[in-house]
């Protein structure tokens, strides 16, 4: 039986990350993923935004022109301009991301499974028992810690008893390329209750791709429906006509906040399985990069260590004080339906002192608390 000290379940984002770390650390580490190529069936728009970029190396090679402008349409498509002084955001280019984290992961020794789905696992006096399953054929490895980042409904999280996430959105969009480009990159943002309750629809253009999506609560639209009305509302903003579809992505977005239970002796959760994404904007590759990051750091001391005091370094109510105001912003957002009510709301930011608060929601630095901890030396035996 293959041995090692951590099975992460999932490569996106949040599970590349906490693996390259942990196997830089000289954790033995298997990857699994039920997707066979990372490059298929990417769930995210990949925006990164300015905190991200400056306080994590990410390659260049993978990132689109910087985004400093940010328009804002009203249901009745009244305009609001937002220009930032600084470079505010990046769209990744997430396929090639997630390759290129791949390999960081191989450097770093970790043990690399596609097309492989995890089935269960059971708790020994030795640690656990993971039983993978790759295309029908069942293995069971053995293991001393285990993380989920198998996404919103996270297998995982139920398996361990574990918060699970029971609040999200859902989103759909389509990266399209040959899209005309006339101004600087730009980041076009639509409130409407009826082709997005609860949230918005998007284009970002930064001169290479086109991003073009809407997002909601599930059962107040459908999606597809909703993402074909944006498209064919959008003449006179975006010229679609000679546009080429690149790829179409999809899924749930948590915004119910970090869960308050993320973690225990037999393992923990990171990127969306802990509801890690801003529950106002939905943002949620800032939260997967410093939550991952910080995972990492704390499981290696747990299994240096064997303390389980350890992971009090790692619970969702350590953060969930940060998004007290956003939840309630979250919670307000849902219950508006009426156009003419966000009407008179996006009228309303117009105004200077609102003007600051929209300024400040799109270009703010407080998305994640800082997650950097210090663990006290071990006395000398």
């Amino acid at each position: 039986m293959e041995r090692f000290d951590v099975v992460v379940v999932g490569a996106g984002l949040a599970g590349l990350q906490c693996s390259r770390l942990l196997g830089r650390s000289g954790v033995r580490v298997l990857l699994v993923d039920q997707k066979p190529d990372l490059e298929r069936a990417i769930h995210t728009t990949g925006i990164f935004v300015r905190r991200t970029l400056e306080d994590f190396e990410l390659p260049e090679t993978c990132l689109g022109p910087p985004v400093r402008h940010v328009t804002v349409y009203s249901p009745a498509r009244r305009v609001m301009e937002l220009v930032s002084p600084h470079d505010e955001f990046r769209v990744g280019r997430m396929g090639a991301l997630y390759r290129h984290f791949l390999e960081d992961c191989q450097r770093a020794g970790v043990s690399w499974m596609p097309a492989t789905k995890y089935a269960g696992h059971i708790s020994t006096n030795d640690g656990l028992l993971v039983q993978v399953e790759t295309r029908g054929l069942s293995r069971t490895v053995s293991a001393r810690y285990l993380v989920g980042s198998d996404g919103a409904r996270s297998r995982v999280g139920m398996a361990l008893g574990l918060d699970t996430n029971r609040e999200w959105i859902v989103g759909v969009e389509e990266v399209l390329g040959s899209v005309p480009f006339h101004g600087p990159p730009r980041l076009h943002c639509f409130l409407d209750p009826k082709l997005a309750p609860g949230y918005l629809a998007w284009v970002v253009h930064d001169g290479e791709e086109a991003h073009i999506g809407v997002a909601g609560y599930a059962r107040r639209f459908d999606p597809l429906e909703s993402l074909q009305k944006f498209r064919d509302s959008l003449d006179g903003i975006v010229d679609l006509r000679p546009a080429c579809l690149i790829e179409r992505r999809s899924g749930r977005i948590p915004v119910g906040g970090v869960l308050r239970r993320i973690a225990d002796e037999h393992g923990m959760l990171i990127g969306d399985a802990a509801g890690a994404v801003s529950p106002l904007t939905a943002g949620g590759l800032d939260p997967c990069m410093r939550l991952s990051t910080l995972a990492a750091k704390v499981i290696a001391e747990y299994l240096h260590r064997k303390d389980a005091r350890v992971l009090e370094a790692y619970s969702g109510n350590l953060f969930r004080a940060r998004f007290v105001s956003r939840l309630w912003m979250r919670r307000a957002a849902a219950t508006i339906r009426s156009p003419h009510l966000l009407e008179l709301g996006c009228a309303a930011m117009r105004l200077p002192l609102l003007n600051t608060f929209a300024w400040h929601v799109f270009f703010g630095r407080g998305s994640f608390p800082d997650t950097d901890v210090e663990f006290a030396p071990q006395p000398a035996t």
